[in-house]
This record gives structure tokens, sequence and C-alpha cells, in this order.
């Protein structure tokens, strides 16, 4: 048998927690024959929902669930963990500016940047999911110095999932065969869905489907499923964000199809007029654990109109926290 990996899950006991948890357990991440040890973190009034939540996974008998560690202490909880994800944050109250989001969630990724930086693996490799996700992976690495920045990465999973899932069902075609989508620079309504390089069954995607259902319908859509799901049932995704946690991780661990690429947003090193450090979402290729941005694609004058104003909001949030970076 394969040694344990240890995989903390924080914001463990709401929704999105309680949803991956046992697909980890089950080997979906990681593989089926990848024994796991579980650290899942909560806030301290949230202990006793997450110990219900143990006791869920103990009750579910996994083979690959070697141990469970429930804590509100951020040092147990990262210590030798060799994958982090980083889902719990404060939502958005009433009358929340997304600048007040940013400070209310900052001094959480400050202190789980430095506890992962103390107690990690130095091989750990860490995903955000928790929103502002892109702003606060800047903040967590900025206070995990010692833990290169490459290893460490804000979630555009579901966005990418979510275009793909409607070019699939538009195309009437299974998302298997949709390939080399792009979502470009922050996890927000700025975001920039980019199907000029996709294809879908080896055609590219502007041969086969019309290009005004696509900048009027697919566009919006991925860009304002969120606020829909919200909407529809009173709480964000819960469900489908754990599935793009889960895959997003299980690439990142292993290696993407050498015909495809992923939606990562990763510290950017200057790619297509990204500041250098930002938290920039971007086509990625992994080799055996690597992610490696595809550079030298040509973009579309519109794409280039909208990267500028994703890219303006990445600036903003950046300027807004940095005091804590």
């Amino acid at each position: 048998m394969k040694k344990p990996l240890v995989v903390t899950v924080t914001g463990a006991a709401g929704e999105i927690g309680y949803a991956i948890t046992p697909r980890i357990a089950f080997g979906a991440m990681l593989g089926e024959d990848q024994p796991v040890i579980l650290k899942l973190l909560e806030i301290p009034r949230a202990m006793a929902a997450l110990e219900a939540v143990e006791k869920e996974l103990f009750d579910c008998a996994f083979p690959l669930l070697q141990e469970v560690v429930i804590t509100d202490d951020p040092a147990e909880a990262f210590r030798d963990c060799d994958a982090a994800l980083l889902i719990g944050s404060r939502p958005r109250g009433p009358g929340m500016e997304r600048s007040d989001l940013l400070e209310a969630n900052a001094p959480i990724f400050v202190e789980q940047g430095r506890a992962l930086n103390d107690h990690a693996s130095r091989d750990v490799k860490v995903l955000i999911v928790g929103n502002p996700a892109n702003t606060n992976a800047l903040i967590a690495s900025s206070n995990a110095p010692d833990i290169p920045v490459i290893q460490f990465s804000a979630m555009t999973r579901l966005d990418h999932n979510r275009a793909v899932a409607q070019l699939a069902h538009k195309a009437g075609v299974s998302a298997g065969e949709i390939s080399k989508v792009i979502i470009w620079g922050n996890h927000s309504s700025t975001q920039v869905v980019d199907v000029h390089h996709a294809e879908i069954g080896g055609r590219p995607a502007l041969d086969v489907l019309d290009v005004e259902w696509i900048q009027k319908d697919l566009i919006p859509t991925v860009q304002h499923r969120g606020a829909e799901i919200i909407k529809l049932r009173g709480r964000s995704s819960a469900a489908s964000a754990a599935n793009a946690a889960v895959y997003c991780m299980r690439d990142w661990f292993g290696s993407t199809s050498p015909d495809d690429w992923v939606s990562m947003a990763l510290a950017s090193g200057g790619q297509y007029g990204a500041d250098e450090g930002l938290f920039y979402s971007m086509p990625v290729i992994v080799d055996n654990g690597t992610p490696r941005v595809v550079e030298g694609l040509e973009l579309s004058d519109s794409c280039h109109q909208f990267l500028q104003l994703t890219l303006d909001e990445l600036r903003s949030e950046r300027d807004a926290v940095r005091k804590f970076l």
C-alpha cells in the first residue's frame, strides 16, 4: 500500500466541504489506490457540525481513509499536509461591497498562509476555493514565502466546467468531446470565457456553433451561473464547486491530456499582459504534477478588450489588500 497523503480541507463543515470530503476519501481526487488522511479545519462554533462530518465519514467505511482529524487550530490542520483545499471564507453579507469582502477575508488567508508556511509539506499543493479566490490566493501565498508560488492556485475550474457543459449541451455531444476551453482572469463576473481555440469532437467550436449564441448565451450564462444558483436555491453552488475542486486537484497531482488544457488561476509570470504575481486564470497543461501555462495563443480584439476589464479588477483587489501581502 502507498504511503497515505495528508489532505487538509478548511471550512469542512460547510456545504462544499460536506460534498467534497467523501469523494476525497473514496479516491476520486488522488486515485483509487492512494490512502489518505483527512485533516478538517473549522471555526470554533462549527466544531459540533464538523464532528458530525467526521462520524459520517467513519460510517462510510472507506477503505482508503486512514484517519480523520478535526480541529479549529490551523497549525494542527496543516501539519505535514500534501494537499490543501482552502474552502472556508466569509460570504458576502447584506450591503457588503466586494472591497468589504476582501477586507473581511484577508486575515483568514493571512493566518492560513502562515500556518502552511510553518507546518505543511514543502511539496504541498494549495487550491483556494473561498472567494474572492484569486486575491485570497495572492494573500495566502504572500504569507507563505517558503513555499514556491507555483504550488498555489485559485480555482477557476468550476467556470471552465460550466463552459464545457454548455458547449456539449448545445452541440448535442458528451462533455468529453469538448477541449481547449479557456477561462481568463478573475473568478468573478469579469472573467473572460474564450472558445476561439475550443474544439468539439476535434472540430473548431466556431465552425460547429453559431457565434451569436456564443456571445449572447454561452458567455453570460457562464459568467452569471453562480448568481443564478444562489437565486434559485438561496445558497452558493456546492456540489458543482466540490466536483470542480476534485477535478482540478486530480489533474494537478497527475497530468492533463496531451490534446487538451484546463483553466487554472496561477501567479502570472507576465503572460498575456497580466501583472507579474497576480493570480490570473489561464490555459494550463499539467505534466506529472507540474503546471505550465500555454503561451503564444493568438487572441481576438474583443478578447483583449475584456481581458483589460478583468485585469483592472484584479489590480484593484490587490491594491485593496496590499497591507496584508
